[in-house]
């Protein structure tokens, strides 16, 4: 049986919702450079989607359509951050 050490939880979810996990001894699998480049393109969307937050509060008045928009974008990619962490975590000796 495969124990939870052995599994990698995937970027991505299945199409009920579902956490996806890869079990494979071989991290340079497609699906593990996959995932490893989907990781990297939400890192980088995060760090984008902070930077526009923080332009964003520094205006005197942001608009509240704008301050709503990058919110949800904010949700987003906090829940991408931490299935990452989550998923690095696991993975750690």
């Amino acid at each position: 049986m495969t124990s939870r050490d052995e599994l990698r939880l995937l970027p991505w979810s299945g199409p009920d919702g579902k956490p996806c996990f890869l079990s494979t001894d071989d991290d340079s699998s497609h699906l593990s450079r996959l995932a490893d480049t989907l990781e990297t393109t939400y890192l980088d969307q995060a760090a984008g989607v902070l930077h526009h937050a923080i332009e964003l509060l520094g205006l005197p008045e942001p608009d509240p359509v704008d301050l709503r928009a990058v919110s949800a974008d904010l949700m987003e990619a906090l829940g991408q951050v931490l299935r990452i962490a989550e998923s690095r975590g696991w993975r750690l000796p």
